[in-house]
């Protein structure tokens, strides 16, 4: 019989960072503040780990409520009716030491993609109460309109306000669970 190991994303030590072009000239950077996540492993090198990741469109922040705002709604995420992102891996393949490839189904409004993501583990310890931690840093990048996230403002001067390619950066922190 097959032992799984479960891990949980610790809130506290993790992050999900985003940054798109804006009029193609300048970065835009933000974040979201509630998300969630559990892995399962048989490896303790986690490779062949199951993947499951949700984050919440409503905490969504670039630090300026108006954009905020306009993100949210229907003209963009459209959180009312699609209040989650999910991601749901389908193979963590070991790449290099300490580097995988994470490939798995990403769906934003109601649609999914597969997408593949770049893994750095950034080893394991245990903290202060005697909990196992792992950390890891994901990175990649997708393109919005393959997601439904079509709006697209144009300047007078015919510049794109929002570009297409969104950079990813997720650090996390897993405890591993009893």
């Amino acid at each position: 019989m097959i032992t799984l190991t479960k891990w949980a994303i610790d809130p506290m030590h993790s992050e999900v960072q985003f940054k798109v072009k804006h009029l193609v000239i300048s970065t835009v950077s933000g974040f979201f503040k509630s998300f969630s996540g559990t892995v399962e492993t048989e490896n303790d090198d986690f490779s062949d780990a199951e993947i499951e990741f949700s984050i919440d469109i409503d905490s969504l922040d670039t630090t300026q409520t108006q954009r905020d705002e306009h993100l949210k709604s229907a003209k963009f995420f459209d959180a009312e009716q699609y209040p989650h992102i999910t991601f749901k891996s389908t193979s963590f393949t070991k790449t290099d030491d300490d580097e995988y490839a994470l490939k798995g189904d990403l769906t934003i409004k109601g649609i999914t993609n597969q997408v593949t993501l770049d893994v750095e583990y950034g080893g394991s310890a245990a903290d202060f109460y005697g909990n196992t931690k792992a950390g890891f840093e994901v990175t990649g990048k997708i393109n919005r309109k393959q997601f439904g996230l079509t709006s697209d403002v144009v300047t007078e001067a015919g510049n794109i306000v929002v570009g297409e390619e969104i950079k990813l950066t997720i650090n996390v922190q897993l405890t591993k669970q009893a």
